[in-house]
């Protein structure tokens, strides 16, 4: 991996993914997909201030849109800015796609946020596992983590017991890359959407355990999934925890 970012290479390939289409929904204007913006509806500086353009209509407010995106990759002094400009659900495949122009230090730093930012990247269509765990892999742990997170990580037994918690969303996804090390974390994504999931308890060597994150407050461990074992379902625990609010 390079030693320094080559900008003009990851400025290069945001403006490729600002081209990208805008896909338009039920909801459209009002929501749409696209790796720079939610809506269809955005904010344009005119003579008189701040106007509203619909991109979903006309070349032209489209164009006026991108230019004004262009101008901001233009002036973005790190990659870290320019990924900070995407939305939330393109996280990944910028990272993916910007790799080859990126140090070591920022694919880390740009990585941890994306992971953590993404409602389900276990979920991503756009990668199979092993590009996930090869994405992590490629990480330097010490900049993936922050200090607390590396704390734990480091007190890590040889073998870790971890828990995993499905709806009927995720429930053929058991051996995904996240899991957590306690049980009501792993009870409350079982339960959240107010569904009776199920809650699956696992052991995995410390060496096989990529990162530790805790910035959303889940205890969350990224495995290598092929190295899980004596997956089971977890016996329940009285946790305390008021699942029918």
């Amino acid at each position: 991996m390079r030693k320094e970012t080559n900008m003009a290479g990851v400025k290069s390939v945001a403006k490729a993914l600002l081209m990208l289409d805008i896909h338009l929904t039920d909801y459209s204007p009002v929501i749409v997909q696209h790796p720079f913006t939610s809506s269809g509806m955005v904010a344009a500086p005119t003579e008189n201030g701040l106007a509203m353009l619909d991109i979903t209509q006309g070349d032209e407010n489209l164009s006026a849109w991108r230019g004004l995106m262009v101008k901001q990759i233009d002036q973005a002094k790190n990659a870290y800015h320019i990924y900070m400009m995407l939305n939330k659900p393109y996280a990944l495949s910028f990272l993916s796609l910007a790799e080859p122009h990126l140090s070591q230090k920022d694919f880390s730093e740009i990585l941890a946020d994306a992971w953590i930012r993404s409602e389900n990247p276990n979920m991503d269509k756009n990668f199979v596992k092993k590009s996930l765990v090869d994405m992590f892999k490629k990480a330097d742990q010490s900049i993936l983590m922050d200090g607390e997170e590396k704390d734990v990580f480091d007190s890590f037994d040889d073998t870790v017991t971890i828990y995993r918690g499905v709806t009927s969303y995720n429930a053929k996804n058991i051996k995904a890359l996240s899991w957590t090390t306690e049980y009501q974390t792993a009870e409350w994504f079982a339960h959240r959407f107010g569904e009776e999931g199920t809650v699956y308890e696992a052991q995995i060597s410390k060496e096989h355990i990529l990162a530790f994150f805790n910035g959303r407050n889940e205890s969350e461990v990224i495995v290598d999934p092929k190295y899980l074992t004596d997956i089971t379902e977890a016996q329940a625990m009285d946790t305390g925890m008021n699942l029918s609010q």
